[in-house]
Formats: C-alpha cells, sequence, structure tokens
C-alpha cells in the first residue's frame, strides 16, 4: 500500500510514514521497526512532536486523530471530530497544542493534555481545509483548502489576518513557512508551486532609513486608532472572490437556519 504522509524526527535517524498504519523506520534499515494502529481505518498523516522526542500524532480517515509513544509501543490519546482531519502540525512555540486541519471547513487546536475539546476554533475557508504549516516563530500558522485560498492566522485569533488567491490557482494540498517566517510556500492541483509573502503589505529588498522610519510611523499610528471602527473595518477587509463571498453567506444563512431550528 501506499504512503500518504511522512515527517522525519527533529535529531535522531528515523522516519515516520502513514498508510494502513503509522511506521517508524531506522534510515539504516529497509523493514519499519514499529507498526502503531488505533482503529481499522488509514492514516492520513503523522507528525514528529518537535520537544518530545518520543511522541508522534496522525489523522485517520474514522475521523479522529491520535498520539503515540516510541517508549511504549503503543496509543496514549485519541479525539473524534465530527469530520475527517487531513492534516495536523505541532505548534513549535507551546509544545503542548497542535493544530488539525478539518473537512468541516475550520481548524482546531488542541491542548494534548485535555482532548475533551478544542481550545479554539479557526473559520473562514468555505472548503475543506488540506493542510496547516506553522511559522518558525510558533506565533501564527498558514492553512490550505479546497477553496483555492491561502489563509494566515494568528495562533490566538479564530479568524485569519491574510487571505491569498489567484485566477489560475486550483485547490490546494500543501502549504509550509520558510525558515525566516517570511514566505509561505503552498502546492496546489495545477502542479504549481506558489510563494506569497507572510504579511502582503510588507515591502521586499533593502530599506534606507528613511523608509524604515515611515514605515515605523504608520505601524504606530495602525497600533494608535486600532480601536477605532473605520480603522478595525480597513484593516480587516480583504478583497475574495465572488464564490467565496458567495459560499461564506450561504454558511451564515445555514448557521442561523439551524439556530432558528434549534431555539
Amino acid at each position: 500500500n501506499g504512503f500518504k504522509s511522512m515527517d522525519h524526527h527533529w535529531r535522531n535517524p528515523i522516519f515516520a510514514t502513514a498508510g494502513e498504519t503509522v511506521e517508524v523506520w531506522d534510515e539504516t534499515r529497509a523493514d519499519p521497526t514499529s507498526h502503531f494502529k488505533w482503529g481499522l481505518d488509514s492514516v492520513n498523516c503523522v507528525r514528529f512532536h518537535p520537544s518530545e522526542m518520543s511522541l508522534l500524532a496522525s489523522t485517520g480517515s474514522d475521523r479522529g486523530a491520535a498520539l503515540f509513544d516510541l517508549r511504549n509501543a503503543s496509543p496514549l490519546r485519541k479525539v473524534l471530530l465530527r469530520m475527517k482531519s487531513n492534516a495536523v502540525e505541532w505548534n513549535p512555540r507551546r509544545p503542548t497544542n497542535f493544530v488539525l486541519a478539518n473537512e468541516d471547513h475550520h481548524l482546531y487546536t488542541f491542548d494534548m493534555r485535555n482532548l475533551k475539546s478544542a481550545i479554539l476554533i479557526h473559520k473562514d475557508h468555505v472548503g475543506a481545509v488540506m493542510a496547516v504549516g506553522f511559522s518558525p516563530t510558533g506565533r501564527e500558522f498558514a492553512s490550505a483548502g479546497y477553496d483555492r485560498t491561502v489563509r494566515i492566522f494568528d495562533c490566538g485569533e479564530g479568524r485569519s489576518r491574510e487571505v491569498y488567491h489567484t485566477k489560475r490557482m486550483q485547490r490546494l494540498f500543501s502549504v509550509k513557512f520558510s525558515p525566516d517566517a517570511r514566505y509561505v510556500m503552498t502546492g496546489s492541483d495545477d502542479t504549481n508551486l506558489r510563494i506569497w509573502k507572510a504579511r502582503s503589505s510588507e515591502r521586499l529588498g533593502k530599506l534606507v532609513s528613511r523608509e524604515t522610519r515611515h514605515l515605523n510611523y504608520l505601524d504606530s499610528l495602525k497600533e494608535r486608532y486600532e480601536a477605532m471602527p473605520e480603522i478595525r473595518r480597513i484593516a480587516r477587509y480583504r478583497h475574495v472572490p465572488k464564490n467565496i463571498k458567495w459560499a461564506n453567506r450561504m454558511e451564515i444563512i445555514q448557521r442561523e437556519k439551524a439556530k432558528r431550528k434549534k431555539d
């Protein structure tokens, strides 16, 4: 059977693959050294923990996300969601937190110490979220979706601060931050690799001192008046295609209908 995901250990010469089971391999051996399985469904994604060297997380087609311990060769915990999770990523800044990219158009931040409910739900996508990637700083992450948009979220915010799209770009399946956290790289169904700025307003190239002072002054003005409704509306506005606006409007209508039916 083919592999759906692979991740290398942060320090040791081993790597893990996801397919019918989670398998751990040594670089010097032709056969896997460990097998992990929780249930009968296949595994979509696997990721090693950045600081806990013996811990890894995986997502499966059974709508679950599981944690495994290499020392005990046994599963630790599992959380089930309403729909399938396509990807999982650990937060490098907060080692106990991880983010799940789900089919229900949302991303979920969980604390591995308490999987009863998500710490935060990140919304804005109008299609299945296929991939998620953290910035090296751990303060933000990027997500790629079936709605053909790339979104960047601050870890503590439920709404995205940036959204990227193009007419030719098709459904997205992978996203990664650059090591300097200035760029985001995505891979889409149209066989193209694209590079985006992590902050759309940031200027590229070397700046003279006068330009730097001017940009710092503009940033200070934004921070000073960010509470004003007009400034907040301008800062939050992002142009999106008509089909995304229409899908957003339909989701709002469906939520309102469900709420009225429940009441």
